[in-house]
């Protein structure tokens, strides 16, 4: 699938999208062939089901774009692939 989706990519015309199939986005995340993502995060927490980002999933930079939320309270998060990730440290202050 991701060598066709990389073939589609390559030819003039409009962008293209996927929605809701957290299998094709984990596939073409790891091929490198997804250059924005707009997550919505409802306002929930399940503690189960399928995840997007799976556990030992390939490692991807991303640079928020913009982000906003829903008059029901889901939020919207754009993000643009910047590739290979940087990686760094945390410390919370105090």
């Amino acid at each position: 699938m991701p060598a066709r989706v990389a073939e589609l990519k390559r030819q003039p015309g409009r962008e293209l999208q996927i929605h809701g199939s957290a299998q094709l986005a984990q596939s073409l995340l790891a091929a490198g062939l997804i250059d924005t993502m707009r997550l919505l995060i409802a306002p929930v927490v399940v503690g189960t089901g399928r995840r997007l980002f799976p556990e030992g999933g390939a490692p991807v930079g991303l640079r928020l774009v913009s982000s906003g939320a829903t008059p029901g309270g889901i939020a919207v998060h754009v993000y643009e692939s910047t590739g290979q990730p940087e990686y760094g440290t945390y410390r919370a202050e105090g």
